[in-house]
């Protein structure tokens, strides 16, 4: 489903008033059985203000883009803790799940470390085996992040099947260097740089509390 936008009205109204502004000039204009010096003057005044409306009106409608489309996410909620973890681990993964997941737009995350899934919450794909793929070695061998902004155009994207089926947009954040942060969203192109900042500090956080 799409988001509306809440500034749709707003931003055409500078087309509607310039346009409707140009209108009653040209009635004027056309009504007019003399045309007066002032009148001139008006009337020119009156075209470029219009004028002007009608570009600003323009432009809002190219700088402001189209809210990414969200989808619902296919799999089952869920919230999978490998069992063998220290308890101090344990609420350290719940608790940075918990903010990327209430706090972004990730639906679906997995921590993957040492070769092995920590943990998996949010939507959940019925495979839970994490295989690494090119991408995920990538991360791990550069030890700098990847974000997949719309999923579905890249081939890679098979190697993520442990990931709800519909995932539209995909950060893999290094946790230390044995580890992988992996973040599925609802839409593409919608995580922010600030999001993306976010992220890196809690992978770093986690990567202090697995290499402990």
């Amino acid at each position: 489903m799409s988001k509306s936008d809440p500034n749709k009205v707003l931003r055409r109204l500078p087309i509607v008033v310039g346009g409707l502004g140009a209108l009653l000039l040209l009635i004027n204009r056309l009504l007019s059985p003399e045309l007066t010096n002032s009148q001139a003057r008006a009337d020119v005044l009156g075209v470029i203000l219009s004028a002007v409306l009608i570009l600003v009106g323009l432009i809002w409608q190219q700088v402001q883009p189209r809210l990414p489309e969200a989808v619902q996410l296919i799999g089952e909620e869920g919230f999978v803790l490998a069992p063998d973890l220290p308890q101090a681990v344990k609420t350290e993964l719940a608790w940075a799940s918990h903010l990327l997941l209430t706090n972004t737009v990730t639906r679906s995350l997995v921590v993957f470390y040492q070769d092995k899934v920590l943990l998996r919450r949010g939507i959940l794909s019925p495979k839970s085996e994490v295989v690494p793929g090119a991408i995920l070695k990538r991360v791990l061998e550069k030890q700098k992040p990847v974000y997949l902004v719309d999923l579905k155009v890249y081939p890679g994207r098979v190697e993520f099947d442990y990931l709800p089926e519909n995932t539209q947009g995909v950060i893999c954040q290094p946790i230390g260097e044995e580890g992988v942060l992996i973040l599925a969203a609802h839409a593409p192109r919608s995580y922010t740089k600030q999001d993306e900042n976010w992220i890196t500090g809690i992978a770093d956080k986690l990567a202090v509390t697995l290499n402990q």
